[in-house]
């Protein structure tokens, strides 16, 4: 950010830089009342053009994201890893290869077997049958969580972009307003210039002069602040970037105000549609469905099929071959119907938890649909009415203190006002992008990319 006010680093930290050219801004009035020379001029262009190559655009570290985010990458594997599910749970049980070896008169092995027609060695394979319809519903229901699971991880990437993008947000905000205080910054040395020629011409008081030296200090200790809360920005979005925390600091472009067409209805209608935590608790209310489908199932029998060939002294003996079917009993009703109450109740519960969460969306979308329109009319004030508004009033106020028509707290009053709306200004644009990215997220919607093809 050191860019930003077209100074060298000098092998500084760009917080760093930023903190010595605000406090030589404020130290220092009259270097910064000079005029630029050319020179001075080309270098301060040339850096300005550096700053703007080093930026990053929001669309850049969305990709990023996508690829190097561990939450993301970890939410996908898991999905990755429930879809290969459904093959396994409607396959058929392994068979099972089948020796017998059978002995008369003596427990040595093949003993009788060239004697006797009863000793034999037999070869045989079985299969395990499930009662028709059972397999199918046991892959259904591993699709339906293979489902669940995908909507999960569609909502752990939308969580971390919408993290991303109020991240960067906050960050365009802090670097914007570092900018307003150094402007501001110079509309206080009028106010401290003009204290010190009344006092000088015996017209003022010297607490004038100490007084707009004060607002200089608490100037200074709000840039102070400033670095602070843009270091906590930076360090939170390169832990989701995945990035080392020594990495370069990320520079953003400045934001600026994103239309909202869709009126709360067609967003609700996109949220109900493409919310990935109700499309993934309705996966959830199918799926339960399947396991009482299943549940009434398992009071059909399954069944087991097994093929023997017996052979005995070819030579004196035919062989055998025998074919064998079997059925289990499901005679134990109690557990039977135990287990279809627990699928009925789970099923019961899950579509409670889907009109739940539709309802938690819903009011999640409100609360941000609301903070995005009324973002956008204090935008609107701001910039048609209050901030010139309070322009008007200290540059007059600052030509009547001087003309000794104006006492100082007013004149300083005035200058508050002007520093402080500014700051709310782009504050309130942060707040109403960040609640468009939770529209985004909450809706499935690009609300940037359709404002940008319009």
């Amino acid at each position: 950010m050191s860019a930003l006010y077209g100074l060298k680093p000098l092998g500084l930290s760009p917080i760093a830089a930023l903190g010595l050219a605000c406090i030589a801004l404020i130290l220092s009035p009259v270097v910064f009342g000079q005029v630029q020379s050319e020179s001075d001029k080309q270098t301060l262009t040339a850096q300005t053009s550096a700053h703007l190559e080093t930026t990053v655009s929001l669309q850049d570290l969305l990709n990023e994201a996508e690829q190097n985010n561990p939450q993301i990458q970890a939410a996908r594997q898991a999905w990755q890893s429930a879809e290969q599910v459904p093959r396994q749970v409607s396959a058929l049980p392994d068979p099972q290869a089948v020796v017998q070896e059978f002995t008369v008169g003596s427990p040595r092995p093949i003993a009788g077997y060239t004697n006797s027609n009863f000793a034999y060695i037999g070869f045989g394979i079985s299969q395990d049958f499930p009662y028709p319809g059972k397999l199918k519903l046991k892959g259904e229901i591993a699709e339906q969580d293979a489902g669940v699971t995908e909507q999960q991880y569609e909502s752990i990437r939308r969580s971390v972009l919408a993290s991303i993008k109020a991240a960067y947000f906050q960050l365009a905000y802090l670097s914007k307003t570092l900018g307003i205080l150094e402007s501001d910054g110079q509309l206080l040395q009028q106010v401290e210039k003009a204290a010190d020629a009344r006092y000088r011409s015996g017209m003022g008081n010297q607490q004038d002069v100490l007084q707009a030296q004060l607002e200089q200090t608490k100037l200074l200790s709000e840039i102070t602040m400033h670095h602070l809360e843009v270091a906590k920005a930076q360090a939170g979005i390169k832990q989701l970037l995945n990035r080392p925390q020594t990495s370069p600091d990320i520079e953003p472009f400045e934001i600026s105000e994103t239309p909202l067409p869709q009126t709360f209805d067609e967003l609700l209608a996109a949220a109900r549609k493409q919310n990935p935590q109700i499309s993934g608790a309705e996966d959830i209310v199918d799926s339960q469905k399947l396991q009482v489908d299943l549940a009434h199932k398992d009071f059909r029998p399954d069944f087991n099929l097994q093929y023997m060939w017996q052979r005995t002294d070819p030579e004196q003996y035919r062989a055998y071959y025998m074919l064998t079917f079997g059925v289990s009993l499901p005679i134990h009703r109690a557990k039977l119907h135990a287990e279809l109450a627990q699928a009925e109740a789970d099923l019961i519960r899950s579509r409670s938890d889907l009109d739940a969460q539709s309802e938690q969306v819903a009011s999640e979308l409100r609360v941000a649909y609301d903070t995005a329109q009324k973002t956008a009319e204090l935008l609107k004030i701001y910039r048609e009415g209050l901030d010139p508004q309070a322009r008007a009033a200290f540059q007059a106020g600052i030509a009547a203190y001087q003309n000794n028509r104006q006492d100082f707290q007013a004149v300083l009053t005035a200058f508050l006002d002007v520093l402080h709306l500014d700051e709310e200004y782009w504050q309130n644009l942060s707040e109403r992008e960040t609640a468009l990215a939770r529209i985004e997220e909450l809706t499935g919607l690009s609300l940037r990319e359709e404002a940008t093809q319009q």
